[in-house]
């Protein structure tokens, strides 16, 4: 199970060298400087390390100076980085001091109480020492005196937020043994937190009908049919994340990180409207992260017989590359089917985990290739000489070959292992590895 990297939300108001600083950490200009404010307007997210630990740092831009309203836009945005992150820099300029727009920032990070650690930036050399020393009266604890143009005391920066950062975050949702987790996932209004409601049988997660009103994933031990599951109820995802303004952005990182959390997603669409691009690229995302997978139509009770014979036709068009997901047509609002979830869930887990013996698989390959050989390509025809499987949770198996397959083929084997040994509900995966020529 890939680990969790904890999150850093760098936040600031504007021009105090919050993109700057993140390049310091990267060791790279990844984020884009200009010498005036609101020029990162996008939510980016970078991978960093420190001393051998990993995380993803947030470059929280678009808080574009207004004359109206400028304290509560900046805490408005930075609430929405803050509730989304384990940890927070809060990056001042030593050189101006404290303004009206870092208490702001300053309520709100005592509010959430999550820990901070606060940069004091533009301390370009030791003269400047002092006016650092001023920002204790922000009441946030020791401020550290950092030049992100020279790097003059990003170490010390660093090992602090080290310290602020969970060790490993989340952790407990991985031990083996605990229960099967489960990510709800899908475009937003599709009824997610309804469906988690109906399923926990009491009122757990924000229910309105505003699109986007979960946030944080929202985790709840459910009891189906005598066994625990964990669910994890998750933001809506926005069609592009980059797009993606405030609360939105983090959301959709939040999502990401549920996917690669989860066991098995259950992919709510909302079968009353069309398909839209947005439910493919979800349902690609769960198989790109190779998670077992089952698909919910939702509000079934809002189709009609039209209705239906047009979906009918969606899927046939759209979803035949997930047909190998199981699907349930539910009503999260009246109750209907949610109760064979359960069935699907546990099928989908099955096929996810399963394993092909070695003997098994090289038999099963040895008829698939009398029956249709590899064709002849430059007057070579590829054979399979033999396979394995590397791992389950995806099934991901390895062809050792005489020579490159060609991609058709090697979606025709994977067809056929679906075929002979079932995978419901899990991506499958299949390598080719190419015997080297013989050097002369």
């Amino acid at each position: 199970m890939t680990d969790i990297k904890p999150v850093l939300a760098v936040v600031g108001r504007p021009n105090v060298g919050k993109s700057q600083l993140v390049n310091r950490v990267l060791g790279r200009r990844e984020a884009v400087v200009q010498d005036k404010p609101g020029v990162t307007r996008d939510r980016v997210s970078y991978d960093a390390n420190w001393n051998g630990r990993d995380f993803v740092i947030v470059d929280t831009g678009g808080w574009v100076s207004d004359a109206d309203g400028m304290a509560a836009q900046i805490a408005e945005q930075a609430e929405m980085a803050i509730g989304a992150a384990d940890a927070v820099l809060f990056v001042v300029d030593a050189t101006v001091g404290i303004t009206d727009e870092d208490e702001a920032v300053v309520r709100v990070l005592r509010r959430s109480g999550k820990p901070v650690v606060l940069a004091a930036n533009k301390v370009d050399d030791q003269r400047l020492e002092a006016e650092a020393a001023a920002m204790w009266n922000l009441g946030l604890g020791e401020p550290f005196p950092v030049s992100a143009l020279h790097g003059r005391g990003s170490g010390d920066l660093l090992d602090a937020v080290m310290e602020a950062l969970p060790e490993a975050p989340e952790a407990s949702y991985e031990e083996v043994g605990g229960p099967r987790r489960i990510a709800i996932v899908g475009k937003p209004n599709v009824g997610k937190s309804s469906l988690l409601n109906k399923l926990s049988g009491q009122q757990r997660s924000v229910v309105d009908n505003v699109s986007g009103t979960t946030v944080d994933p929202v985790d709840e031990l459910v009891e189906l049919g005598g066994e625990v599951y964990r669910f994890i109820d998750t933001a809506g995802l926005r069609r592009r994340v980059k797009e993606a303004s405030g609360h939105e952005y983090y959301a959709s990182l939040r999502t990401q990180q549920a996917i690669e959390r989860a066991e098995v997603c259950v992919v709510v669409i909302d079968a009353s409207e069309t398909i839209s691009d947005q439910d493919l690229k979800i349902l690609s995302m769960v198989e790109d992260a190779g998670k077992a997978m089952v698909i919910a139509y939702n509000k079934w009770d809002l189709t009609d017989d039209e209705r239906r014979r047009y979906l009918e036709r969606e899927v046939e068009r759209d979803i035949h590359a997930f047909s190998w997901a199981p699907h349930v047509n539910i009503s999260a609002l009246t109750g209907r089917n949610v109760d064979k979830l359960k069935k699907a869930m546990d099928a989908a887990l099955e096929g996810w985990e399963t394993r092909v013996t070695t003997g098994n698989l090289n038999a099963f390959l040895g008829r698939v290739a009398a029956a249709h050989p590899h064709p002849v390509r430059s007057g070579k025809q590829p054979r399979i000489l033999f396979g394995t499987q590397a791992q389950a949770c995806p099934p991901t198996f390895v062809l050792f070959t005489s020579g490159q397959m060609d991609p058709q083929y090697t979606r025709f084997v994977e067809r056929r292992l679906r075929e002979e040994f079932g995978f419901v509900g899990s991506p499958v995966n299949v390598e080719v590895r190419a015997r080297e020529k013989r050097k002369r």
